[in-house]
């Protein structure tokens, strides 16, 4: 069986204007920002009948100024980095606990071969 997309995520340096544009436009319920040392602004986009959930987040440091991602889930972190390397990739963050809601599983984010960057997440 595939590997299914399970998140996304999109960032940008106004993560307040981001969430009042994606909430108008689609109707997203968003929740308030968490505010931790180590996930700076993050919101989490609740998930609906048929979709995914997903999260934004205000970039800073070393991330691009604004980016959107998806997250696949898959049963190893190591061993999907080691088959996207082996096919071109390369990874950027090896798998790492996941820094929102309490650590809940892991993720990790590779770039393909044409430069875009895709997340992995278990648990």
């Amino acid at each position: 069986m595939p590997d299914p997309v399970s998140y996304f995520e999109l960032g940008g340096q106004d993560a307040g204007r981001l969430r009042e544009f994606y909430a108008e436009l689609f109707g997203w319920k968003i929740q308030t920002p968490l505010e931790a040392a180590e996930t700076g602004d993050y919101s989490r986009v609740e998930q609906v009948e048929g979709g995914i959930a997903g999260g934004i987040v205000r970039t800073s440091g070393n991330m691009p100024p604004s980016y959107v991602m998806f997250y696949v889930a898959v049963d190893d972190l190591q061993a999907a980095l080691d088959k996207a390397e082996s096919l071109g990739g390369k990874t950027m963050v090896p798998p790492m606990p996941m820094p929102i809601a309490g650590g809940e599983g892991h993720i990790a984010v590779f770039m393909d071969p044409a430069g875009n960057t895709i997340g992995l997440r278990k648990g």
